[in-house]
Parts: structure tokens; C-alpha cells; sequence
């Protein structure tokens, strides 16, 4: 399997720290408010990164954090009238709404950069205490650029050219050393959340969090670290300046970053008004439809949203789902076990298979995966008819099946609760307790609460609701 390490600039064979395992850190949004689509791209990237490697029998500890104490947050709170933490607390819950209707798998853990500060503190000054660091008068801690020998090396930036006049990272202050030191610990405002600290109250710069969080849930020397290429600089750089001196050790061995997305060829922003979040998408489309659209490129490649995209994302699913279902009806009429013939069609169906592995591990190669499945639908609508075997049928379905979790795509649509069902599921158990079977009571209880309906006894009756 290789995968293209921003670090080295090239392709790599991926050879993981501990035989079998796989630790993975990708940044998490900052939860402000609803979660974009250019937010959305790299966590239905990186998770389907994550299913294949766990396809491929790996045991992967997959990390992606929350930051919930920023800027953005707090002007968040203002405006709103609550605290920060509220606004956090909101925002993380619609996150994982919307992280759930895309189907991405919740992350191994999710930590909270505001239940990490002790790690933060501890973190700051090993580095102050290894001359990497140094607190300024007003309580600001910052980090010595120019200390860190290596530098600009995912990035490719010089630090003499920073020095010459990039702006992206050059901040002017008196209390610095050095116009491009950065932030590790910054003195609170006032109204601002704030916590103790050995130089002042205030809270942490966002680089540490991130250094922190991946060496106490992944440690010190981790496998992959991932996220949007606008992360590279300065916040992977600075990462990696941080963790590195701290730990005395390489950081991350790949670094995977996913292109930018822009919308009808147009970066995404608030003041063009092409500003989309995925509760808007989801408001015009299935989700399971951005996430194949997402799936439809390389994911280093820039994508481009459109409505035009959007809708032939949306024939391509149907395409697939069709298929699947015209398989499941097969089975469903169709008996007997495999004939030679189909013996033989699942054999060359096999080779569907080994392409779209050989696509997924050349670096994670969703599009030409994606071509893969397409030729199986073909293959399974031309081969299965009313005159198969249900064992071919079935087969085919399953093969599908795998490869489209692979890529996140459910094919097995819920069946939908209708009314009466539930309404005479009621009956049965209000039946149940006049007659004092109890169990059969709760068991039919908890049959409802399995297909999502929740019931409250009321002295008016049973009121029903779907959860």
C-alpha cells in the first residue's frame, strides 16, 4: 500500500510503527457553528482512509479532536449571549448529527481541547525548560521559530524567507524575540474563558492542542496525521516544531493532506455568498450523495461543487442502489445453489475486487475505486436475472456490499416503520399487560425502542413518538 507523505513530497510504502496497528490523528473543525461541506471533505476522506485500512485487517486507533475554546468561539458566545462553553457544547452535538447523516464512524476517541489544559501546561514548560519557549512579560508564552533546526520541512517553506517578508506568519510584537515566534499560552481578555497558569490566566494557542491531544491518546511517535492542506502552515508546522523538541522524536512518519473545495470554481466564502453548510446540502440531498460526490475525486485533488456535480453524484448512487436492489429482489424469488457457469462469473467478479484494492492502495485512489464498483454494477445487472441462483445473487450482493462500506456508501436501505405497524405492536403489548405477561410487555418495548419508537404511558394512554 502506498500513500503520498506530504512530508517527502512523494509516494510511500506504508509501513506502520507496530506490526497490525495503525495509529491516526486528523484535525477536527472548530465548533462554532454548523459544519461546512469544506469541512465535511476531509472527515469523509480520512474516515474512508480509516475503513480500508480496517478492511485490510489493521486494528486502527483513530483520533480527531474537537476545538472547543478559539476566537471564533467566543465571538460565537457574544453574539448568542451565552458562555463559550455553551456554544462548544451546541456545536459539538450538531457536528456529530451531521458526522452521522454522512456516515462518518465516530472516532476512536474525540478529545476536547478544554479538558486538556493540564497536559497543555505540562507540555509548555518542558519546552520553556528546554530553551524552545520563553514567557513574555504579559503572560504570553511563545515558541523560539529559529530553535527548531528543522523548520519549514513540511511545508517547504525557509525560515530566512519568512523572515524576508511572508506575511503568513511574520506577526509584529515587542515582547517577542523574534517576529516569527508563536503563540503557545496567550493572557486572557476580559469576559474570555481563561485558566491558572504558571505565567498567567489565560488559555492555550491553538498548535499545542493539537500536539498535546495526539501524544496522550496516540503517543509521542504516531503513524499518520492528517487534515485540509491549508493546515500544512503554519499549524502542522508548528506541530511538528512543538512535538519534535517536546518528545525528542519524529512526530507523525505520514503526513496526508486533502485538496481544497470550491464552489462552481470559486473559492467557498460568506461575503461571495456561496457559503454551504452540509444541514443546507442535506436540505436538497440524501447526504450519502455528498459523500459519493466527495468520493468522486482524488481527495488530494481540488473538487468542485456544483449542482450539476451534485446531480450526476446523485444518478451515479442511484445507479448503484439500483443494482442492489435489483439483486436483493432476485434473492428473494430465486432459489438453489450456484450452477458451474456462475461458478465461473464469480471468478472473473473477483476481478473487480482486486482492482478497486489496487486503486484504494495506490494512495487512497477513491475515484478509480469508485470506476471499480460501477463495472460490478454493470457486471451484476447484465449476470443476475430472474433465471440465477439465489446463492449468485446473494454473492454478487454481498461483493457490492464490501466494497461500498469501504467507501462508506450504505446500499441496505432501513425499511421504514409505518403507523399501523406500530399502533398494532401497541395493541399487542397493552393485550400483554391486561394480562399480566409483563415480559411480553417489555419485550415488545423493547422491540419499538430497536426500530426507533419510544412510548410513554400516560393516563390518557399510550403516546407514541419516533426517536
Amino acid at each position: 500500500m502506498k500513500l503520498y507523505n506530504t512530508l517527502t513530497r512523494k509516494k510511500e510504502e506504508f509501513v506502520p510503527l507496530e506490526q497490525g496497528k495503525v495509529s491516526m490523528y486528523v484535525c477536527g473543525p472548530t465548533v462554532y457553528n454548523y459544519i461546512h461541506i469544506g469541512n465535511a471533505r476531509p472527515m469523509i476522506v480520512f474516515d474512508t482512509v480509516r475503513r480500508y485500512l480496517e478492511y485490510k485487517g489493521y486494528d486502527v486507533n483513530y483520533v480527531s479532536n474537537f476545538t472547543d475554546v478559539d476566537d471564533k468561539i467566543i465571538k460565537q458566545a457574544q453574539e448568542m449571549g451565552i458562555s463559550a462553553e455553551e456554544v462548544a457544547r451546541r456545536f459539538i452535538a450538531e457536528c456529530k448529527q451531521d458526522m452521522e447523516a454522512l456516515n462518518v464512524k465516530p472516532a476512536t476517541t474525540h478529545p476536547l481541547a478544554t479538558q486538556e489544559i493540564d497536559g497543555m501546561l505540562n507540555m509548555i514548560s518542558d519546552l520553556i525548560s528546554k530553551g524552545y519557549a520563553y514567557a513574555a512579560d504579559d503572560g504570553t508564552v511563545y515558541y523560539r521559530t529559529r530553535r527548531f533546526d528543522g523548520y519549514g520541512k513540511l511545508s517547504g517553506k525557509k525560515v530566512d524567507e519568512l523572515q524576508a517578508g511572508h506575511r503568513d506568519i511574520r506577526v509584529t510584537g515587542e515582547l517577542k524575540e523574534d517576529p516569527l515566534d508563536f503563540v503557545l499560552w496567550k493572557p486572557k481578555k476580559e469576559g474570555e474563558p481563561y485558566w491558572e497558569s504558571p505565567w498567567s490566566e489565560g488559555r492555550p494557542g491553538w498548535h499545542i492542542e493539537c500536539s498535546v491531544m495526539a501524544k496522550k491518546y496516540l503517543g509521542e511517535e504516531i503513524d499518520i496525521h492528517a487534515g485540509g492542506e491549508d493546515l500544512i502552515f503554519p499549524h502542522h508546522e508548528n506541530e511538528i516544531a512543538q512535538s519534535e523538541a517536546a518528545n525528542g522524536k519524529p512526530f507523525a512518519h505520514y503526513w496526508m493532506h486533502n485538496g481544497f473545495l470550491n464552489i462552481n470554481g470559486t473559492k467557498m466564502s460568506k461575503s461571495l455568498g456561496n457559503f454551504f453548510t452540509v444541514r443546507e446540502v442535506g436540505e436538497k440531498y440524501d447526504l450519502q450523495v455528498l459523500r459519493f460526490f466527495m468520493l468522486s475525486a482524488h481527495y488530494r485533488s481540488p473538487l468542485n461543487f456544483s449542482a450539476e456535480l451534485m446531480e450526476a453524484a446523485k444518478n451515479g448512487l442511484d445507479r448503484i442502489l439500483t443494482a442492489a436492489e435489483n439483486l436483493k429482489r432476485i434473492s428473494g424469488s430465486a432459489k438453489g445453489e450456484l450452477t458451474d457457469p456462475e461458478k465461473d462469473l464469480l471468478t472473473q467478479a473477483e476481478g473487480f475486487t482486486k482492482k478497486f484494492e489496487a486503486s484504494m492502495e495506490d494512495d487512497f485512489n477513491t475515484a478509480d475505486a469508485v470506476s471499480a464498483v460501477f463495472e460490478l454494477v454493470k457486471f451484476a445487472n447484465t449476470h443476475a436475472s430472474s433465471e440465477s441462483s439465489k446463492a449468485f445473487a446473494d454473492a454478487l450482493y454481498e461483493r457490492l456490499k464490501t466494497l461500498c462500506d469501504v467507501l462508506g456508501i450504505i446500499i441496505e436501505k432501513e425499511e421504514e416503520v409505518l403507523d399501523a405497524d406500530i399502533e398494532k405492536l401497541i395493541a399487542q403489548r397493552q393485550e400483554a399487560r391486561k394480562a399480566k405477561d409483563f415480559a411480553r410487555a417489555d419485550e415488545i418495548r423493547d422491540q419499538l425502542l430497536a426500530m426507533g419508537i419510544q412510548l410513554k404511558d400516560t393516563r390518557e394512554g399510550v403516546i407514541w413518538k419516533r426517536v
